[in-house]
């Protein structure tokens, strides 16, 4: 059995789907922490099979939107004084803005660069995005 530390203070991002826990561990630059970082992959779950395990020990701002569009069905723990003080289960946004970008030459989004990228959930169970201003799909699944 793998016997990684304890967190005293810090954040457990849990239930990743296998082979999704490189994308957020590159997205939040911990290859580039000056504090402990454990990624674990393929670790074995019972209700997964499979799945990634990023523990790290800090406390940081995460965009929750980004990481529901890598992976919906992460659940996030917060560790305080070494418990779990919050665990916070992530569904898809109803809407993200500045996230995903529109790849319609036409849309206004292409050429006033001041206008924000909004998108809304189209259809959660394929993970996509209809853009604001012009309708095009995006798939959150492509996103990263």
């Amino acid at each position: 059995m793998l016997n990684i530390a304890q967190i005293k203070n810090g954040i457990v991002i849990d239930h990743i789907r296998a082979g999704q826990g490189i994308r957020i561990f590159n997205w939040l630059g911990l290859h580039k922490a000056p504090y402990t970082v454990a990624f674990v992959v393929n670790a074995n779950s019972q209700r997964m099979g499979k799945k990634d395990i990023i523990k790290i020990d800090n406390t940081l701002t995460l965009n929750f939107d980004i990481l529901s569009l890598i992976d919906p069905h992460i659940t996030v723990n917060i560790i305080e004084n070494g418990e779990i003080t919050e665990k916070i289960k992530l569904r898809l946004p109803r809407r993200v803005e500045n996230v995903l970008i529109c790849k319609n030459p036409r849309c206004i989004t292409s050429t006033e660069s001041y206008i924000p990228h909004i998108f809304h959930l189209d259809n959660p169970e394929t993970r996509t995005y209809r853009c604001e201003y012009c309708d095009e799909v995006r798939s959150a699944v492509d996103f990263g």
